[in-house]
């Protein structure tokens, strides 16, 4: 990179098969922006979605010191820019407030309301130049706010700053609670690393981490950007690359991260290319090169990408399937893989260890497991990924419970709120079960016997039951399950399980045992139970 770059910072896998990544660098179409001067400009942050940020020249008049001796340049400020529908930035104008001052303003990062704003500048503070102990005005972050006439004041430099070392490029989290930067302070792995903070409700700060090897090198890593899938964008000089500053992509998970990513051709050339960012879309962005193609020192740039980057992990499911009374491997059994929505992703058979395995899925993200087989209930469990790549199988085993105990249904007993007796979420799930076992013996006839607590009148609470008995039924019958193989019978507060009689103080989980509804089989003695062929 040339100087200007130069000076605003230093002075300032194999992964197993069961937690595969997957990645591909995308296709890219850029664009030189017009408002790209002889001089540096660079550095651009979203505003919203239809205007950025960015560090030019300054245009400012009345400030006394306009160039900067290492390069003759002007110094720098922040801008304002509107995108058009051409990927051009258009209406350029100074940001209003004081953050910008006579010496250096780059590198920003916005807030998603909109209204704070993160930045680099020479440690310039109150009037003041700051130098460390050998004289060299170090890089600082600061932090502003936009007032109600849209000028952004409030300037401040963040707590972790020291005047001995530099800190910049600030990148913020897509949930704003995390803020990466680059720093040249002691005890990192290269000449520059990529540290991150978390950033408290109250707008306080946590300990300050370094992101590790992984992304850190013995080199210059610089100008970190968090797309909204918490894949991290940076350039680098030593990750393998096409020479200078490249720019990388890695995605960052709960303890791990993924092998940088080259973004290849268009986007990195044998000169220094920086300071890309992607939209919400993954579909455009902005980043900042000083190719020889191009208009002067470093330029931005805008890009189209297709289908853009894809950076993710998928993770294996497996476990074993046995019968819960007896714990013996039940082999044979059909298991699925469901999504939320309950729509089939995948079905398997388990072994005759009772063992099962799904292919990889996606990592961080949410599957029902259910399995199945004759003779037993359904066991479902709702399990979700974890957001890592160095870990082992997702173990999710399974326990099919016996379909009938003694002369009953073996389903959980199903309960109703205080004087109500409409149908719970948590009732359905066990209510399906009856369907599945009434769909599997054709034969089979079962009564609902349906119960209330010892609160309110006997004749009251009879009529209560008989309406959770019917409202128990009606649900069964709606799954389309034959009305005449159903009977209902309600029994008021007659046959409580529990000592919560009239007038026995008792705790509202204790009530609630009483308010419930179970099934009976209601086939003559003797009858045998022959499922239906499948």
């Amino acid at each position: 990179m040339k100087k200007t770059i130069t000076f605003l910072l230093l002075i300032l896998c194999m992964v197993p098969a069961w937690a595969q990544l997957v990645t591909t660098p995308g296709e890219y179409t850029i664009k030189n922006l017009d408002i790209n001067t002889k001089e540096s400009d660079f550095g651009t942050a979203f505003l919203g979605k239809d205007k950025v940020i960015f560090a030019a020249p300054t245009t400012n008049t009345m400030i006394i010191r306009k160039t900067w001796a290492e390069s003759g340049q002007q110094f720098l400020d922040l801008y304002t820019g509107l995108i058009t529908e051409d990927r051009q930035v258009i209406q350029k104008k100074r940001m209003p407030g004081d953050v910008n001052t006579k010496y250096h303003e780059a590198g920003v990062s916005v807030t998603k309301d909109l209204k704070t704003i993160y930045y680099t500048a020479n440690n310039y503070y109150e009037k003041k130049y700051l130098t460390d102990s050998s004289g060299v005005n170090n890089l600082q972050l600061f932090r502003a706010s936009l007032d109600l006439a849209g000028n952004w004041i409030e300037k401040e430099k963040l707590p972790f700053n020291d005047v001995e070392y530099s800190l910049g490029h600030p990148a913020l989290s897509h949930d704003d609670k995390k803020l990466y930067f680059v720093s040249d302070m002691p005890g990192g792995y290269g000449q520059t690393d990529i540290y991150v903070v978390d950033i408290r409700e109250d707008g306080s700060f946590g300990e300050v981490r370094n992101l590790g090897p992984k992304i850190n090198t013995k080199g210059r890593e610089m100008f970190p950007y968090i797309d909204k899938d918490n894949v991290l964008y940076f350039s680098s000089d030593t990750h393998p690359g096409y020479g200078k500053l490249d720019v990388f992509a890695s995605k960052i998970f709960d303890t791990t991260v993924s092998t940088p990513l080259n973004l290849e051709e268009p986007v990195n050339s044998v000169d220094d290319d920086f300071a890309f960012i992607i939209d919400d879309e993954r579909d455009r962005g902005f980043y900042s090169s000083n190719r020889e193609e191009g208009k002067g020192d470093d330029d931005i740039y805008s890009f189209l990408a297709n289908p853009g980057l894809y950076i993710h992990c998928d993770q294996e499911i497996s476990g074993f399937v046995r019968s819960e009374s007896s714990q013996e491997p039940i082999a044979g059994a059909t298991v699925e893989l469901r999504d939320e929505s309950g729509e089939v992703l995948q079905t398997v058979t388990s072994g005759s260890d009772g063992s099962y395995s799904f292919d990889a899925r996606l990592c961080n993200s949410p599957f029902v497991v259910v399995g199945m087989n004759k003779g037993y209930l359904n066991d479902e469990r709702a399990v979700r990924t974890v957001n890592d790549i160095d870990v082992g199988p997702l173990r999710v085993d399974l326990n099919l419970p016996d379909q009938f105990v003694s002369n009953k249904v073996n389903i959980n007993t199903i309960y109703f709120d205080f004087d109500k007796y409409n149908i719970r979420p948590d009732a359905a799930k066990e209510l399906d079960k009856v369907v599945q076992v009434m769909n599997e013996y054709p034969e089979l006839l079962i009564e609902a016997g349906s119960h209330t607590d010892s609160r309110g009148r006997d004749k009251y609470n009879q009529k209560l039951s008989e309406k959770r008995a019917k409202a128990t039924v009606d649900y069964i019958v709606s799954k389309g399950i034959d009305a005449s193989r159903l009977t209902f019978t309600g029994y008021g507060e007659t046959q409580l399980v529990n000592d919560c009689a009239d007038g026995k103080k008792c705790s509202e989980e204790e009530h609630q045992l009483n308010r419930r509804t179970e099934f009976t089989i209601n086939n003559e003695s003797g009858f045998e139970l022959v499922p239906s062929p499948q």
